[in-house]
């Protein structure tokens, strides 16, 4: 799914317009309130969040992209903030290399709206363009890996990351198809994906929907960014600090979730008759019992806004340690893969 956005060209025509809207940027604000100190917002992007974190009370915003056209876009508004901005290129699994001791994490995951609105980057089914799909753009790409990967490997991609049921279906198709050709362009891709797929039912999403996201966790390895990440923001928050996170889909929103609860570190027992099992001192204490989703106001405002969640948690004192992808929900591809 997409962060929220207006029509990241047009913006980058015009950069008077504001192209993005900031996901859950109210009740976020509210979930976090005061606002001071130092923060990092480690998906920058257009830099919604970053600009609301500043104008909400924050010292300092460190804004953390792997996009090179996220700064690029930001150039002609960043320096009305003076030193209170600095720009990090750069994964947020590696924040707590770029700073310590911070009051807030901001992460707002998925794809940004302003690189599914460019067709160049490859991201949408709806525009025709080269199959890319790098955050990034380096490494290798959607293109090469529909075409050189296994029959088997895409089935797994399709299915475990993005839920697809067809996969099988799917992969096959797309084997077949490229030994015709190679499949280098979005709408080739999409098309072959319909061909396996029922035409959808008014109000129901596009048959590549689910497969198109598939291929862009794997290419920008987002499930390993996203379980290495809130690993770093556990070392590099201070206590008080707090965490926020946006997520878009429901594998995402599981793995925060239960990295939250296994960082909150309650008491247990093996059954009701057996005494308390004393565990680590927790590392973060949870804000926000339930996941907050969008009001009707923003559902109007910005319809992409529908599958989004947010959870937040307050950093205690106990010392950083590590969890287990697993444990928490990461998908795993056939022989351990991520």
């Amino acid at each position: 799914m997409a962060r929220g956005a207006r029509n990241g060209m047009a913006a980058a025509a015009n950069p008077d317009q504001d192209p993005h809207i900031p996901v859950l940027l109210r009740p976020l604000l509210a979930a976090i309130s005061p606002v001071s100190g130092r923060w990092l917002d480690g998906t920058f992007g257009a830099g919604g969040y970053t600009r609301g974190l500043l104008a909400a009370g924050a010292d300092t915003v460190i804004g953390v992209d792997r996009d090179p056209l996220a700064f690029e876009m930001a150039a002609d508004w960043a320096g009305d903030y003076g030193d209170r901005l600095v720009m990090q290129a750069g994964v947020f699994s590696r924040m707590d290399e770029y700073a310590s001791d911070l009051d807030g994490v901001v992460l707002d995951l998925g794809v940004s709206s302003m690189q599914l609105d460019l067709a160049e980057r490859g991201f949408s089914f709806m525009k025709d363009g080269p199959l890319d799909m790098r955050m990034s753009q380096d490494g290798p790409s959607a293109a090469d890996l529909v075409n050189e990967a296994s029959e088997e490997d895409i089935a797994d991609i399709l299915f475990h990351y993005g839920e697809e049921r067809a996969s099988r279906r799917i992969a096959k198709a797309i084997v077949r198809e490229r030994t015709v050709g190679a499949i280098t362009t979005t709408l080739h891709l999409a098309k072959i994906i319909e061909s396996c797929l029922p035409r959808p039912k008014p109000g129901q999403s596009h048959p590549a929907t689910r497969s198109f996201q598939a291929l862009r966790i794997a290419v920008n390895d987002e499930y390993g960014e996203l379980f290495r990440g809130l690993m770093a923001a556990e070392r590099a928050l201070k206590p008080g600090g707090q965490l926020a996170v946006v997520t878009f889909h429901s594998v995402e929103d599981r793995m925060v979730k239960r990295f939250l609860q296994a960082r909150a570190g309650k008491t247990g027992r093996a059954n009701r008759y057996a005494p308390e099992i004393a565990q680590d001192a927790p590392q973060f204490t949870i804000k926000t019992r339930k996941a907050v989703g969008p009001d009707d106001q923003e559902l109007e405002e910005n319809p992409r806004s529908r599958s989004a969640k947010l959870r937040v948690a307050i950093r205690t004192d106990a010392p950083a340690g590590a969890v287990d992808g697993k444990s928490i929900g990461m998908p795993m591809l056939k022989g351990g893969k991520r």
